[in-house]
């Protein structure tokens, strides 16, 4: 259902406040670019600093911007299970094609409570829902047993997988049915991840380079593998530098210095070092955006 290159889009900042008309800027941006869907609301878009209010928002002006020629996939998960279905049902008002739903973060539920916490959001929402496992910032690994339990969910369509554990990845892929979406969470995995049966990848490099995440993709799709391998070495470096500190922040930092956005940002997320900001301009500058 959901493949190739999907954007975990940033949230624009001026003055404190959402900035809408550079928010639907960046969708369009992305449609031109081949960008196969659009992520509002994802850890990169600081969807933790965002008001109830804010949230639904930005959601609301993804999907105008999108105007149904690419889906958006609203970020509507929380460790709270009543919360989630709450801004679940407002991104399918809203028209959302889909919802990404990250695990219960600082609860550290069971296996038994994840699949329960799932289970219960997608009965009550009835909006395909892809379950988002990141144990490095929820604590709790979601395990190939009970994800191949959610897969036989009726609404639960997928997985955004960023344990970065291709054994895991793979158990998935055998345990889950084939129409079970397998989608990296990790843009440095997303190449091995296609290979293992994978769809595409919820990227964070996309915000900046979307046509060549595309390209990617899509030549590994067609058969070209020499081709895709070509463009994930040369993608590596810039999104080795995408993470040399807390993401967003330099996703933010690097659109900022090539007149995208305003690089503005949330407490606790802060502005990067000067021997980091130095890394990433070097390596925006050896890649050509700048």
């Amino acid at each position: 259902m959901f493949e190739g290159s999907m954007v975990a889009i940033v949230t624009p900042f001026k003055k404190g406040k959402v900035d809408e008309k550079k928010l639907a800027g960046l969708v369009e941006f992305h449609i031109k670019n081949g960008t196969s869907a659009i992520v509002p609301c994802g850890t990169t878009g600081e969807s933790a600093t965002l008001s109830y209010e804010e949230h639904e928002r930005v959601i609301e002006v993804v999907i105008e911007a999108a105007n149904k020629k690419v889906p958006v996939i609203a970020g509507t998960g929380s460790n709270n299970t009543a919360e989630a279905i709450m801004l679940t049902k407002h991104a399918k008002a809203a028209g959302a094609d889909a919802s990404l739903q990250i695990s219960p973060y600082y609860n550290r539920p069971t296996q038994e409570g994840l699949y329960q916490h799932f289970k219960k959001i997608a009965e009550e929402t009835a909006i395909p829902l892809i379950v988002y496992n990141i144990q490095s910032r929820t604590g709790v690994n979601i395990l190939p047993e009970t994800m191949a339990r959610l897969s036989k969910v009726e609404n639960i369509v997928g997985v955004k997988e960023a344990s970065g554990n291709l054994d895991q990845m793979s158990q998935i892929r055998t345990l889950c049915d084939r129409d079970f979406d397998l989608i990296s969470g990790d843009d440095s995995l997303t190449l091995p991840i296609l290979a293992i049966g994978g769809t595409g990848v919820i990227s964070v490099v996309a915000n900046v380079v979307p046509k060549d995440v595309a390209a990617m993709t899509a030549r590994f799709k067609k058969g070209d593998i020499a081709g895709a391998r070509k463009l994930h070495y040369k993608l590596l470096p810039l999104i080795k530098a995408m993470f040399i500190e807390t993401n967003p922040i330099p996703v933010k930092t690097a659109m900022g210095l090539m007149g995208m956005i305003e690089p503005d940002l949330r407490l606790p997320m802060c502005a990067m070092s000067e021997a980091n900001l130095k890394k990433l301009k070097d390596t925006l500058k050896e890649y050509g955006l700048l």
